[in-house]
């Protein structure tokens, strides 16, 4: 059993450093697209089913919050969380429009839709771009394996950073530590130097 454990630590480490070097230059990017938005009003709002909408949640406590230095709130929402808007637009007109209907009614041009997903096949998810390109929004998408029918939707405005392994844990890990990296890029850039996460 031991030897199981080592293995797996060993296989999330290779799939950490292969993500950090594919993932780099666009979590750059991302980072730097969310302080544009952030810097001219806008806001960030965040999607994922299960797992993903944890590790949402920890991302706009983070960015709400802090991550390392004391600093201004920055507005972010994790519209997943909300589990009344969720449970009655899902009773009264269709799981698939949970988050599309928000994005719809919280959603101004300029804000960002930062999506989680392992697979990427949902179809709230696939509706929530939608609503996002409807609300003249950009769509940084975190994905895993193939990107799944998301990866198809996002327009040259989008980004998409795909973990490439069909390891639902593993694409969790790096999503999590991904969302760090941005959060910790986006202080970086809006409020000054500090040591690395």
């Amino acid at each position: 059993m031991q030897e199981r454990i080592i293995q797996t630590f060993h296989q999330s480490i290779e799939i950490k450093m292969q993500a950090g070097e594919t993932l780099a230059p666009l979590i750059a990017t991302a980072s730097e697209v969310i302080v544009g938005s952030l810097l001219n009003e806008g806001k960030i709002l965040v999607v994922g089913n299960g797992s993903s909408a944890a590790i949402g949640q920890v991302l706009v406590a983070t960015l709400v919050n802090r991550l390392k230095q004391e600093r201004p709130g920055l507005p972010a929402v994790n519209i997943a969380a909300d589990s009344i808007a969720i449970t009655a637009i899902a009773d009264d007109v269709s799981f698939n429009d949970v988050f599309a209907r928000q994005i719809r009614a919280l959603g101004n041009a300029g804000d960002i839709l930062l999506m989680i997903t392992t697979g990427g096949n949902s179809s709230n998810l696939v509706q929530a771009v939608a609503a996002a390109h409807d609300r003249q929004m950009k769509v940084i998408a975190m994905t895993g394996s193939d990107g799944g029918d998301l990866a198809t939707l996002l327009d040259s405005d989008d980004l998409e950073l795909r973990v490439s392994s069909d390891s639902a844990a593993h694409v969790h890990e790096v999503h999590l530590l991904t969302g760090f990296c941005l959060c910790d890029l986006v202080d970086y850039q809006l409020f000054g130097a500090q040591d690395p996460l």
